[in-house]
Formats: structure tokens, C-alpha cells, sequence
């Protein structure tokens, strides 16, 4: 299915009515199914003026074919046309500069009708919420005032702050004052570390950038927006769920809404270090290669790395594309690894610009069935985890989230996470550098996108982008996941295959995964999805035990594998609630999930080729695909622990397989 700006479209899959071009309202009409009822429209998804019902859009678009689509034209002459903003960039290692905190209490107003920015005849308005405007004595009224409206507590999700708001989907406008004094040859950008899952930021009442996707960050150029004194931001978050996304309209997780990372002011020199990577060059213990790119920089600007414990202090000149490359020896450099997670500071200069980083070399790379860590095989122990926050719920963002969470990981023994389904938190893959646990990080590629639709490989590109380029200088990080249990046809393929080749032109250093879906005939399972001849390593989803068969079926199946790669086990598990006994044959109590776990570590002792394992999930999460009352309550139940840290039976049993070293072999 192809997107077309200006267009109404009227197609297949889903009965909601979408709002997707931020220009206009359409141009043309384009029938492309009885099926479906979606109407175009601009900015946000639910902010549409055209809400027919079903049957009456169905007649408009044929008896009314001519006259709608006059219409529709009409209207598109009338809409006003907003000024363009340059799309966001992405500064990395921000958590290593200085910056101006703009966490904490956000004036907030729900707006489910798209009051703030429409008018009820679908105009944009020009006097919307993001003017922060204020009632004058004697004016016109104003239906909203940020500052008698209530506060909600940045970075967290809205979810969880207010019970009105728990099973909110829609838009939430933010609004914060705040004083800055500008600076001469400097220039600012507004960070933003996530904000689920449409953006769009206002400074003093202009248009600054939009952005989307709900976990990856993304910085907003506002030098010219600011002035000495007062100032404000207004930001409109719309965590819609889109038939078009990434996810798209299904997940088994809570779509937790808001700015739930941190955000901030950023300074830097008018040329910056805006990226970079240093990488131990694969097959070296000693040599490390990469670049530095300079936004802003002249050609044959000079740019520094120093690391001092090393003494190395190299200097190269910026190229013609901003870029200054780097190949130098650190005789010294002790590898990186989750017995030894050494980090060392690296300072980068260039200009007036300096930037200082932690971080840690080493080598990863698969010869055969094997992975390699700094050239030895190594077998991945570890477990999956959602960013759920441990005690109180809701989107996981602070350090003691992280070290709670990271803190079971080394309690079970574990030497990885998989940390799914999207990128999580920096300070996640920062803690993860530091404690010494390899990660796989993902994106959220997640069951039944629309793999046929261009538009939405350009949004996977883009998150992919951005997750790779704001943690390419952890070393923790192993693995880049481009889906998880995507169904397989040859347009998904296609999609998957097009997102691996831009993970090795991006990160070259690292190796390209995917959770993939099992065949099963009989009581055999069978890995032979097409998508595994481009993947480095390849994982697989099964649930013996859960969703199909009885946890002791798993002890007579039988593994066909179609490649000669090393496998992970990405998820395998079964629900049970903390507290709950019975039998080992009754559903949803300890004592099965830790008899599925027996069953299942047997199993997967036998499959030759299995280098890692991660299941499902290291805690309780909440999802609202799981209403069973008494027992789920609207939460993901397999966890090995439950959302107020209780350790089931399941943990154990893993702990001790992990701990005693009986599952898993290196080579």
C-alpha cells in the first residue's frame, strides 16, 4: 500500500478513520478498497474533520464521487498551510554534555477532539493551544489556560500519574516556562530522549520540528526561537496507535504515552561533534578505527581523540563530508567483556567543541555456529526484558528502575538481555556498559506492519537510525534486531532484508538479528524462514508448553534447521502468578511455569547450535491484551519475577541452570 501526500485514500484493513498529512486535506481520491473507511487528513491521526460514518462514506465515494472530490479540493484551498521546519536531527552522547534540565512538573490539557489545533470546521487554527495564550480582560474568550491546568511529572508516561488517564489514547499538549539567557556563537536544540509517539514542539509560539516514533530521541534546533528572559514550549504528544506505525496497531504491551524520557536544553559552538564511532577494528585486540563527524566544520578542521589511560592522542582532518577518520594502535587497551566491562574516557575535540565519553573496545563478529567475543565463543545466558517499571509500573526511566531491573539480570546469573521490543532507555544500555551484560536491542518491527507500504520502511529506517546512532559507542551492545515474530511473506522479506543491509552500512562492528516465528509439523519444529540467510545470528520464538502442546511434549521434539548459524532462543515461557500453587499440570500457577522451565531446558540442551537464550520476560508487564480478572489484570503474567519483585519458582530453576552452567555451550 503506497502514501501519498494530498491524498484521500480509502482502502483496507481497518475501519477507523486516520488523519496523516500534515499539509492539506487531499487533492484526490484514490478507492482502494470496499473493505476499509479512512479519510487523510492533516497533523495529528485523530484529529480528523471528516468522521462519516461507514456506510454513508461508502456512498459519498461512489454516488458522490465528482462532487466529494470537489469538495475535498475546495477545502484543500482553504486549509492553511503551516510553515516548514527542519526535521529533527539527533545529537549522540548527550548524557555526557552539559545541559539545562527542563524535567519536571509540565502544565498538561487532554485534547481527544484535536481542539487545540482544529477548529470545528477542520481549519488549523492560528490562535491553537500552542500560542499559550491567556484570557484579557475584555477579549475573546479562551476555552484553555495552561496554567489552571493540571501538572503531569516529566519524564514519565501519562498512564500511570492520574487513573482518568490510564487507558488514554490520543493527544496530550505540555507546556513549561522557563528563563534563558542566549549566548553569542552558540547554538541550542531542544532534547527530547523519547516522547510516545507522534511530537510536535513549539517554541514562544512558532513551530520547531515533529517527530515520530516513541523510543528513540531526537533534538529540535531552537537558537532562533529563544530569547533573553521568559520563555515557553509547547509540545503535543499523540500516542495514537497507527495502522501505519512502528508498531502498528497491535502489541502485547501498554501504550504508555508522553514525554517519558528526559528532556532538556543542549548547548554547543556553532561546529559540533554531532556523531561519531570508534570501534576495535574485527580481528585486532589492539587497533581501533572509526570517525568523527563535525557539523558545521570547514574542511581540514582539525579534530582530536584523546585516551589518556591508553596515552593515545591521535588528530585527523575533517573531509569535504564532515567527517575526520581515525585508524590508530592503543597497545595497552585491556578488551571489553562481561568478566572484565573495562571503560575508558575518550575526549573529542574539534574546534571549540569538546566532548568527552565512556567507553569500553572489543570485537564481536560469528565464525560458523559460534559467537565470538574478542575472537573467543561465548554462550549468551540471559533473559528478556520489557521497560516496565519495577514496584510502581508504567514506562521504566530513571537509575533506579535500570539497577533494579540490570541488578536480576546479574542475581539470575545472566551475562545478556534482550531488551525488547524497541530501544529502551540510555541509561539502560549505559548501566548494561558498565555491569558487563551484552544486550540485543531491537526495534519495534513487531508482528503485522505493513511491509508493503514504502512509508513504513522509511519509518523503521528512520528508528533504526536513530537507535543505532545514539548508542553505537556502547560496547554492551551486540546485537541490532530489525523485527520480532513478523509473519512471512515475500514483501516482509523484502522490508526485513532492505533494514538488515542499512544495519551493516550503518554499524559494520556489530551483528544484524531478528526474533523469528517456527514452523511446526508434527512434533517437529523447523527454522527455515527465508529471512535467516541475510541475519548474522538468528532467533526464534517458541512457546512448548504455553501455546501449544504440554510442557513434557517439549521432551520429544524434534529441531530441523535450515542454516549454519549460531541460534538464540529469543523468547520461550509460560504465565503464572506469583503466589498462585497447585499441581504442576494446572495453568497459570509456579508450579507450572517452573515445570515448563525443566522441560524446556532439557530441550534446548540438545539443539547443537544454540549459542544463547533469553526468555520471556524477566518481569510482569502490563499489557491490555490481558484482562483475565483475578489472575492478569491487564498484565503480561510470564515474567520471572512479578511487578512488586517477587521471584517465582521459574527463577529459580533458571538461576541454578545458569549458575551450574548445565545449559548452553560456547562452540
Amino acid at each position: 500500500m503506497k502514501t501519498y501526500r494530498n491524498t484521500l485514500r480509502i482502502r483496507g484493513d481497518d475501519a477507523a478513520m486516520e488523519c496523516a498529512s500534515k499539509e492539506v486535506f487531499s487533492t484526490t481520491v484514490e478507492i482502494i478498497s470496499l473493505k476499509q473507511k479512512v479519510i487523510i487528513c492533516p497533523l495529528f491521526s485523530r484529529f480528523c474533520p471528516a468522521r462519516w460514518a461507514g456506510l454513508s462514506l461508502l456512498l459519498w465515494a461512489f454516488a458522490g464521487f465528482r462532487f466529494g472530490l470537489l469538495l475535498l479540493s475546495a477545502s484543500a484551498q482553504e486549509a492553511i498551510q503551516e510553515p516548514s521546519v527542519a526535521p529533527p536531527t539527533l545529537l549522540v552522547a548527550i548524557d555526557h554534555r552539559p545541559t539545562i534540565s527542563l524535567n519536571g512538573d509540565w502544565h498538561t490539557i487532554a485534547d481527544p477532539y484535536g481542539t487545540g489545533l482544529y477548529t470545528f470546521h477542520g481549519k488549523l487554527r492560528t490562535d491553537g493551544y500552542f500560542m499559550n495564550g491567556y484570557q484579557a480582560p475584555g477579549g475573546e474568550p479562551l476555552d484553555y489556560d495552561f496554567q489552571k491546568s493540571p501538572v503531569l511529572h516529566v519524564p514519565r508516561d501519562w498512564n500511570t500519574q492520574r487513573e482518568s488517564l490510564f487507558f488514554y489514547e490520543g493527544p496530550m499538549w505540555y507546556e513549561k516556562d522557563f528563563s534563558y539567557q542566549r549566548k553569542p556563537g552558540t547554538r541550542v536544540f531542544f532534547h527530547v530522549g523519547a516522547a510516545n509517539y507522534r511530537s510536535y514542539v513549539w517554541v514562544n509560539g512558532q513551530k520547531v520540528c515533529e517527530h515520530e516514533g516513541g523510543f528513540t530521541p531526537f533534538d529540535c534546533e531552537v537558537t532562533g526561537r529563544l530569547k533573553d528572559g521568559g520563555n515557553f514550549i509547547v509540545m503535543a504528544v499523540d500516542n495514537t496507535r497507527l495502522a501505519d506505525g512502528i508498531p502498528t496497531l497491535q502489541t502485547d504491551w501498554w501504550n504508555y504515552g508522553g514525554l517519558t524520557r528526559d528532556v532538556s536544553l543542549v548547548e554547543v559552538p556553532g561546529q559540533f561533534i554531532d556523531d561519531f564511532d570508534l570501534h576495535l577494528k574485527r580481528g585486532s585486540q589492539t587497533a581501533i578505527e572509526g570517525w568523527v563527524h563535525v557539523e558545521g566544520a570547514a574542511p581540514e578542521t582539525q579534530t582530536t581523540v584523546n585516551i589518556p589511560e591508553l596515552n593515545v592522542n591521535e588528530a585527523a582532518n575533517v573531509g569535504t563530508d564532515g567527517r575526520a577518520t581515525f585508524q590508530f594502535e592503543a597497545s595497552k587497551l585491556e578488551p571489553w567483556s562481561p568478566e572484565h566491562p573495562r571503560l575508558y574516557r575518550v575526549h573529542i575535540h574539534a574546534g571549540q567543541d569538546d566532548l568527552e565519553d565512556e567507553m569500553g573496545f572489543r570485537t564481536v563478529e560469528v565464525r560458523g555456529t559460534q559467537i565470538l567475543l574478542n575472537g573467543s565463543p561465548i554462550f549468551l545466558r540471559g533473559v528478556s526484558i520489557h521497560a516496565e517499571a519495577p514496584y510502581r509500573t508504567g514506562r521504566a526511566n530513571n537509575d533506579e528502575d535500570m539497577n533494579t531491573l540490570l541488578g536480576w539480570v546479574h542475581e539470575l546469573g545472566g551475562n545478556y538481555v534482550r531488551l525488547a521490543h524497541y530501544p529502551h532507555d540510555e541509561r539502560m544500555t549505559r548501566l548494561a556498559d558498565r555491569m558487563g551484560i551484552l544486550v540485543w536491542s531491537e526495534i519495534p518491527v513487531y508482528w503485522a506492519v505493513e511491509f508493503d507500504n514504502p512509508a513504513v520502511l522509511a519509518k523503521a529506517e528512520q528508528q533504526l537510525h536513530e537507535m543505532i546512532r545514539r548508542d553505537r559507542d556502547k560496547a554492551s551492545i551486540v546485537l541490532w534486531s530489525v523485527a520480532n515474530e513478523t509473519p512471512v511473506t515475500p514483501a516482509r522479506v523484502e522490508f526485513l532484508k532492505a533494514l538488515v543491509a542499512k544495519v551493516h552500512e550503518q554499524d559494520p562492528a556489530r551483528l544484524v538479528t531478528a526474533a523469528l516465528l517456527v514452523r511446526t509439523e508434527g512434533m517437529t519444529k523447523i527454522i527455515d524462514d527465508p529471512l535467516g540467510e541475510a541475519l548474522d545470528v538468528i532467533g526464534f520464538n517458541e512457546y512448548i508448553g504455553w501455546y501449544e502442546h504440554k510442557p513434557e511434549d517439549a521432551d520429544k521434539t524434534v529441531w530441523k534447521i535450515a542454516y549454519d548459524k549460531p541460534l538464540i532462543v529469543s523468547e520461550f515461557g509460560g504465565d503464572a502468578k506469583y503466589g498462585l500453587h497447585g499441581d504442576p499440570d494446572t495453568r497459570w500457577t509456579e508450579e507450572y511455569q517452573a515445570n515448563l522451565y525443566r522441560h524446556q531446558l532439557l530441550m534446548l540442551k540438545g539443539i547443537g547450535q544454540l549459542r544463547g537464550m533469553s526468555p520471556w520476560v524477566l518481569m510482569d508487564f502490563r499489557s491490555p491484551r490481558r484482562p483475565l480478572p483475578g489472575i492478569q489484570d491487564y498484565f503480561n503474567r510470564k515474567g520471572l519475577i512479578s511487578d512488586q519483585g517477587e521471584k517465582k519458582e521459574a527463577f529459580y530453576i533458571l538461576q541454578k541452570a545458569y549458575k551450574e552452567g548445565t545449559i548452553g555451550e560456547a562452540e
